[in-house]
């Protein structure tokens, strides 16, 4: 008789046990539910990470746009800088680098310097060593703003900014996806960086030497592109903006 009772009570303990976790799921669940309302709009967790996913890989990245402060100290050192013409020309620069990442191909880059050119040269050969296709595919930049201006060794630099989407994945020899997705857009900043030799004299990178422009007249290299005058002949130099601005660097910005 007491071993049965002592049975029936070990049972009724299990059931209380079973009742109390049952009470603390159904407690838990309704918790997560109501996160899931106020954080996603779905009583769904997982329906509510789909959709944040969705969000994440469809909202542009907010770019650090200094346009309007810069511009105006631009084109007082540079009067015949053309703002529009240049954005454009850095939406190329950007856009061919990345696809020459994903053709494995730099000839594809367009308008970059040889500095431009080695760094993509670099990035293909470190890719390739390893065995890696990076992809990157239906690239669109939603906007360009420039971020920076600076003066540094000889040369100005104006560094744009561009909020930039894509599908960006990576994969090995097999074909395999080891990063990134080709379900989801990607979406990141870049920043591309288009200089001016000032001074040729204080350049410490030799490849830059190419960027100079030469006298009109007696066909001496102009070593201060700013310079109005020859220094050899004395002509009068008229400055071209499209020969002396180059872009020399693509980075992204995490």
């Amino acid at each position: 008789m007491g071993f049965l009772i002592a049975i029936i009570i070990i049972l009724i303990l299990i059931l209380i046990i079973i009742i109390a976790l049952y009470r603390a799921y159904r407690h838990f669940s309704q918790k997560v539910r109501q996160f899931s309302v106020t954080a996603f709009g779905t009583p769904s967790i997982a329906q509510g990470a789909e959709q944040m996913r969705q969000q994440i890989s469809t909202t542009p990245k907010s770019v650090s746009g200094m346009t309007n402060l810069l511009l105006p100290k631009i084109a007082k050192d540079f009067p015949e800088f053309q703002y529009d013409e240049m954005k454009e020309r850095a939406n190329n620069v950007l856009t061919s680098y990345l696809r020459a990442v994903n053709d494995r191909n730099v000839s594809v880059l367009q308008d970059g310097n040889e500095e431009l050119l080695n760094q993509l040269e670099n990035h293909i050969r470190m890719l390739s060593t390893k065995g890696y296709h990076e992809h990157f595919e239906r690239i669109h930049i939603h906007k360009t703003e420039i971020n920076q201006y600076r003066q540094s060794e000889g040369r100005c630099i104006i560094t744009f900014q561009s909020a930039v989407e894509c599908y960006h994945y990576t994969t090995d020899a097999d074909n395999k996806i080891i990063d990134g997705s080709n379900d989801y857009k990607y979406q990141t900043k870049y920043n591309t960086d288009l200089i001016y030799i000032q001074d040729r004299n204080l350049i410490k990178n030799e490849l830059d030497n190419a960027l100079g422009v030469n006298c009109p007249n007696c066909g001496a290299p102009v070593s201060t592109l700013n310079a109005k005058f020859c220094e050899y002949c004395g002509s009068g130099i008229v400055e071209i903006n499209i020969r002396a601005w180059s872009f020399s660097n693509v980075e992204e910005i995490k």
